[in-house]
């Protein structure tokens, strides 16, 4: 097995158990009861095996399986005991089972996967409506250095059992890379670090940039291929293949709503290719000059991969979702989506809106007006006038929060890994755009909120409204029956210290 099982979109009697191989193999089951825990390796691929589908208190569900159609390595992958000079395909076969028939509670599971038996794990139906939930709040993986410690940090302080991981995209860093999911043995891969919680939590997923790939090439290396995509060239396949649920019937897996307890939430896809700032070459606001007369080189600047603004089939779900009598029931609002519509990070600029292509007679640059912002000009009114609690924000591996004038708290709690910077008054620090972009503070206009329990200070004692740190890395909880988030760090230079309940705030 290339991971431990995962937990995808439970319902009122069921949940999705997932698993990767690299064969395809032919016996792939799980074992469900409250005698699972107990049995021995061989009694348990006895039970997965044999001729009888149940037994004294177990059941065994037979998983589907698929070939992952995408997943290959390449002469940056970091596998143990192989070296790919070339970009190679790698073969990822996805078995999928689907549990029905469960009470409410916690059950045993075992995985039996062509004589691999797991550990013992559990899994819960969906919550019912109105029962209280915890949810874990996370974004912005991507194999980076404090990762593990974060995840053990989130293990020590709330537990391992969730009634789901909110993840707001970028999961890996170029997602066709099987090594990135699964092995690498460079850089802490998502499945293992997560593997802990994962198995007995289902995660919920948002697309971030990090989780589409760029134009296909059968020489570029991964990385440039992850860098190369274009308007109407791009792909998120193994997303969707890794994981084929939550979705709906116009996005698919791109957009999507579910119920979780007393907490309706809807997920959107809405992110950009990152571009570089760099004022030279292929970036957010030129293309390489060398490149001007070569449309097939272009980068189009900081695009947007899939609409959402007014008039969009992705704008269209949000404002009937947040119509929906499943949303106007619950007693928390929450939307997820990958940019940070408000924020003190880097990402939060340049503004979230198609570029304008300016043509030159050597030239071609891209501009970005404030005022097309389509998130802060079309799709907060909607979530403002609709009473959401609580926007869950990623991309710029920082925390910071702020609420508008309707109530709405906006989160960005991606601070677990690495961090670009903090852009504020009391940092001190600029972002490093041309003039007329917002260089310092939050280009939406809102004030950053300081953390109201134990704020990190400036040398003068100033208090900061924000964590960007390389040593100190972040979560959050949605505890919804005391109606709160909170938010804790970790200082991983001192490995054994507990976790620091730092910021805490009612959603209401």
């Amino acid at each position: 097995m290339l991971c431990e099982p995962y937990l995808l979109d439970p319902t009122a009697g069921s949940v999705h158990v997932v698993w990767h191989t690299e064969a395809p193999g032919s016996q792939h089951a799980v074992l469900v009861g409250p005698a699972v825990a107990a049995l021995t390796e061989a009694e348990a691929r006895a039970a997965a095996t044999g001729p009888a589908g149940e037994g004294d208190g177990w059941r065994r569900f037979t998983a589907d399986t698929v070939a992952l159609s995408r997943t290959r390595e390449d002469q940056e992958s970091a596998v143990p005991g192989r070296a790919y000079p070339i970009v190679t395909r790698r073969p990822v076969h996805r078995h999928l089972a689907t549990v029905t028939g469960l009470a409410a509670g916690r059950t045993p599971y075992r995985v039996v996967s062509d004589g691999t038996v797991t550990a013992a794990y559990t899994l819960a139906p969906a919550p019912p409506p109105h029962r209280p939930v915890r949810l874990l709040l996370t974004s912005d993986h991507q194999l980076k250095p404090m990762v593990p410690a974060n995840l053990a940090k989130v293990a020590e302080t709330a537990g391992v059992t969730f009634d789901g991981v909110l993840m707001a995209g970028d999961m890996v860093n170029a997602p066709d890379r099987a090594s990135e999911w699964f092995d690498s043995v460079a850089e802490p891969p998502f499945f293992r670090t997560f593997a802990r919680i994962l198995p007995h939590s289902p995660i919920y997923p948002s697309i971030g940039n990090h989780e589409v790939m760029g134009r296909w090439s059968d020489t570029a290396t991964l990385d440039a291929q992850f860098n190369d995509p274009q308007p109407d060239a791009w792909d998120i396949t193994t997303y969707e293949e890794m994981f084929p649920y939550p979705r709906s019937e116009s996005g698919g897996q791109k957009w999507w709503s579910r119920t979780i307890g007393d907490v309706h939430v809807i997920c959107l896809f809405a992110t950009q290719v990152w571009r570089s700032p760099h004022p030279e070459g292929r970036g957010k606001f030129q293309e390489a000059l060398e490149d001007v007369d070569n449309p097939d080189r272009w980068g189009y600047g900081q695009f947007i991969f899939e609409p959402i603004k007014r008039g969009s089939a992705q704008f269209a779900f949000l404002e009937a979702e947040l119509a929906s009598a499943a949303a106007r029931a619950a007693r928390y609002r929450v939307v997820m989506f990958h940019h940070p519509s408000h924020g003190l990070g880097s990402h939060s600029v340049p503004p979230y809106t198609d570029p304008i292509q300016v043509v030159g007679p050597k030239s071609i640059r891209y501009e970005y007006p404030l005022a097309d912002d389509h998130i802060l000009r079309d799709v907060e009114p909607l979530v403002s006038a609709a009473g959401v609690h609580l926007v869950l924000n990623g991309h710029s591996h920082v925390w910071n929060r702020f609420r508008n004038a309707a109530g709405v708290h906006w989160l960005e709690t991606s601070n677990v890994g690495n961090t670009y910077g903090a852009y504020d008054v009391t940092s001190g620090m600029s972002r490093w755009y041309p003039p007329g972009y917002v260089l310092q503070g939050d280009p939406g206009g809102l004030q950053p909120i300081v953390p109201t329990i134990a704020p990190l200070v400036r040398a003068d004692g100033v208090p900061l409204p924000f964590v960007a740190s390389n040593e100190i890395t972040v979560f959050s909880l949605l505890d919804s029956a005391a109606g709160v988030v909170r938010s804790y760090r970790h200082d991983t230079r001192q490995p054994e210290s507990p976790a620091v309940l730092f910021d805490e705030f009612p959603l209401a």
